[in-house]
């Protein structure tokens, strides 16, 4: 494992439990790859109820891959958010009405101005439960636009934290992330898909 990667992953461990520090109750997990993944991770961060976000990558074949790798394209993975969240508080169904409304899940090529595989859109699920949930929010989804979605469901694979400085970049970068937000016209695309139920990571 690179020197490099085991510090951020160490900081990015450390980040995770400082965000879910003090959460009551049993916790849960859910990983949803949405384009870019400052703006996954801002999304959910607004969600009542998640009590922490990791970016990182998830679906590809290659052990402990870097950003430049993921971008690069070859891996096979896809930019992915790790969703740390208390189930007594926000349910995994109304994560996923928050990740539908926040996506175009209709391109297949990418998300907004970021295009390529690593961009695509994914929900990784862990197990039946989440899948059967899934399933039906797809159907609900699609059914809302009327036409068919290009989000994958697939099964939870590895996921690996992505390094330090892409963790909380909204956070620890508000104005680089927010010129990247408007220059991406990822707002006015979603008004474009959802109309008024669209949920920009705003």
């Amino acid at each position: 494992m690179r020197p490099a990667f085991v510090a951020a992953f160490a900081a990015s461990a450390l980040l995770a439990a400082a965000k879910t520090a003090g959460a009551a109750g049993a916790l849960a997990q859910a990983v949803f790859a949405g384009g870019c993944f400052w703006s996954v991770e801002k999304r959910f961060d607004e969600v009542p109820g998640v009590v922490g976000t990791v970016s990182g990558f998830s679906g590809g074949s290659v052990e402990n891959p870097s950003y430049r790798q993921v971008i690069g394209g070859g891996t096979g993975h896809l930019e992915a958010v790790q969703v740390t969240y208390d189930p007594g508080r926000v349910s995994y169904g109304e994560l996923l009405d928050a990740y539908w409304h926040s996506i175009d899940p209709t391109d297949a090529s990418g998300q907004f101005c970021d295009k390529g595989p690593q961009y695509r859109t994914a929900i990784f699920v862990s197990d039946e439960s989440q899948r059967r949930v899934a399933e039906a929010s797809a159907g609900q989804a699609a059914a809302e636009l009327g036409q068919p979605l290009a989000t994958e469901i697939r099964s939870a694979s590895a996921f690996f934290p992505a390094e330090v400085e892409h963790q909380d970049f909204h956070v620890r970068s508000p104005l680089r992330y927010e010129a990247y937000r408007i220059g991406c016209g990822r707002d006015a695309a979603l008004a474009r898909v959802w109309g008024g139920r669209a949920q920009p990571a705003g």
